[in-house]
């Protein structure tokens, strides 16, 4: 399962560095993501195209394989630019709560086809980074909030979000 910040306490991840990934959302500025996600796009395109048997396999019960990864993160880009798409058109919208473990087996994230997940993954990084290229520096302060009612920025759910994909890629390559 992805490693997450306690979701009672998600805004170290906006504070300070990750002590696994390093990536410091801190010193991320709102307008470098979209370069970054697109980076991160090539670098899953890497992981899960490199073929092998090793893409489906589980390094353990709990922890989910490359391709359970990738279809996390392309499902993450599909999510956030939803989310953020939400944030542009409407005041202060209130997202409902996304079970990532749920959305893994319901989808059969261990039974798609790498390649195919990696163009998937792509697209979607693509369409998100555009979407961030595009905003004005007035809707970067535009808000909504989780679930849990806590309130996110247009700024600061990108930068949240880019964490956790380039926390991803040192999931799988920390192994």
């Amino acid at each position: 399962m992805p490693i997450t910040p306690d979701d009672k306490d998600w805004t170290w991840v906006l504070a300070e560095s990750c002590p696994d990934c390093g990536f410091d959302a801190s010193t991320c500025l709102p307008t470098a993501v979209a370069a970054l996600v697109r980076g991160n796009a090539l670098a899953w395109s890497k992981v899960l195209t490199a073929g092998g048997n090793d893409l489906a396999r589980r390094p353990d019960e709990a922890t989910w394989s490359p391709l359970e990864y990738g279809c996390h993160v392309r499902d993450v880009y599909r999510l956030y630019d939803w989310r953020i798409g939400r944030m542009l058109a409407e005041d202060d919208p209130l997202y409902p709560n996304w079970d990532q473990d749920v959305t893994a087996i319901d989808e059969r994230y261990h039974e798609q086809e790498p390649e195919v997940v990696a163009g998937e993954l792509v697209a979607a990084a693509g369409a998100l980074a555009n979407r961030l290229d595009g905003l004005t520096p007035e809707q970067w302060d535009r808000p909504g909030r989780r679930s849990d009612d806590r309130a996110f920025t247009v700024a600061s759910i990108a930068r949240y979000m880019v964490h956790d994909t380039i926390h991803h890629v040192w999931d799988v390559r920390a192994r």
